[in-house]
């Protein structure tokens, strides 16, 4: 247990010092923060010049709320629990396996290391994506999830920061399920992560902004805008009650199992879910609300 302890006590003070650092150092190109900033202005910007729903205003509804939970979410959120229980699901992993005489060297599958570069970042990026694609299907199939996931589908107006509202302990959830997969593969680096991040970010915040797009072609392989906003949509038919569209980056895998769903036009659907309107709308209050559900 002193191990585990030492373990949450030293993720806390290295975080610290990391975030620190992040602030003040601009000469690394893979800066999370000013990476989130910059990418966040990009997208804004595309937004007030080719904006979608033309009556939406540029400070739309809850704009101030979800710029507040993008910078909780990437960076405080961090601080305060994923990053020690990151660290701690590892050594607790690596300790059962030592139980039954193995390693993570022992049980990978291959080590990108042995690849071209290309190939694996491909296969990084592939296999994270698709384990939380399964892992999005959860947070909408499962009652108890879906109380949690219903902080970010509480968004009555998409814009670029809305892709970043969502109660904290999804991305506890994401990342305990997303860490055995990547440790069986092994032999990623921090910048092999970062670029997969940026990219990852980037097409998340055109997916929740006011823009009309969706790729042409590439709308089978990208989410896109005019895909997912029928994930948000309110209204859907009974056979696909659980939700639609569960691509966080690629739109590959709603295709390939058949939870596609782009009947026509969406701009001007409405969003949230049944039983929205009592929902909180404040922070704190949302936080709170799947632990008194």
């Amino acid at each position: 247990m002193e191990k585990y302890i030492d373990i949450i006590k030293n993720s806390y003070s290295s975080y610290w010092n990391y975030l620190k650092y992040e602030l003040i150092d601009l000469n690394h190109w893979d800066n999370y923060f000013y990476g989130l900033i910059g990418i966040s202005l990009l997208v804004w910007i595309l937004e007030i010049a080719f904006p979608w729903r033309r009556n939406q205003a540029i400070f739309r509804k809850d704009f101030w709320l979800d710029t507040f939970y993008m910078f909780f979410n990437f960076f405080l959120l961090n601080l305060i629990v994923l990053i020690a229980l990151s660290n701690t699901a590892a050594a607790l992993f690596n300790d059962a396996l030592g139980l039954i005489g193995l390693s993570i060297g022992n049980v990978q599958l291959f080590d990108v290391d042995n690849m071209p570069k290309w190939l694996g970042l491909l296969v990084f990026f592939l296999v994270s994506d698709f384990v939380q694609w399964n892992t999005h299907r959860l947070l909408h199939r499962i009652p108890f999830l879906w109380n949690f996931h219903k902080v970010h589908h509480s968004v009555k107006e998409m814009g670029f920061a809305a892709h970043l509202r969502y109660h904290w302990m999804e991305p506890v959830l994401y990342k305990s399920l997303l860490y055995i997969p990547i440790a069986l593969i092994g032999g990623f680096d921090a910048q092999d992560v970062a670029i997969v991040y940026f990219f990852s970010i980037t097409i998340g915040h055109l997916n929740h902004a006011n823009l009309g797009w969706d790729y042409g072609f590439l709308k089978y392989i990208f989410n896109n805008p005019k895909m997912h906003i029928w994930h948000h949509a309110k209204g859907l038919p009974k056979h696909v009650r659980y939700g639609v569209n569960f691509g966080l980056t690629l739109s590959l895998w709603d295709y390939i199992f058949k939870t596609a769903h782009v009947p026509f036009d969406g701009r001007d659907i409405e969003l949230g879910f049944e039983g929205d309107e009592t929902f909180p709308k404040d922070f704190i209050s949302q936080e709170l609300y799947p632990l008194k559900k």
